[in-house]
């Protein structure tokens, strides 16, 4: 009889143990502050027509309905492409997103990949704004404007 007790003790403390691992990892999972992983699609494909679309990736259907490029003023700078792009919301809430440009050569490839750092961009109701670049090297030859909103639960701490 003392020898069940005792065994029924130890299964009771290792439940939990593991229930309080679970709820550990839960919570630390969920306290994380890492924007979405996003992949990216072009707003040709959603927004077929525009005049500047193919230069517009964005990772959701739903962004891509709510901006689009309206100009495009290029010049070149030391030999590397500067870009003054305008990006405009027709959405008239308050979009909070990140923006990163992508460099290709005259080929196609990607040119420094990964190396741009996301950049913060709120546009607001229906506002234009201005988003500069300027290619790392001179060997670019075109580019792509990769935007992606960010969930409010992301600004929250």
């Amino acid at each position: 009889m003392k020898k069940v007790k005792m065994m029924t003790s130890t299964t009771t403390r290792r439940s939990a143990l593991l229930i309080a691992a679970l709820t550990a990892t839960l919570l630390i999972s969920g306290c994380k502050n890492v924007p979405p992983v996003t992949s990216g699609m072009g707003s040709d494909q959603i927004a077929p027509g525009q005049k500047f679309s193919k230069h517009l990736q964005v990772h959701n259907p739903e962004l891509g309905k709510k901006l689009h490029i309206s100009d495009i003023r290029s010049r070149t700078n030391n030999e590397l492409l500067e870009i003054n792009l305008s990006l405009t919301s027709t959405y008239e809430k308050t979009l909070k997103l990140q923006y990163q440009f992508t460099w290709f050569d005259k080929d196609g490839f990607v040119i420094e990949a990964g190396k741009a750092p996301w950049k913060p961009l709120d546009l607001h109701g229906m506002q234009t704004e201005t988003v500069p670049g300027l290619a790392p090297t001179n060997q670019v030859a075109s580019f792509s404007l990769y935007v992606r909103d960010v969930p409010e639960k992301f600004f929250k701490f």
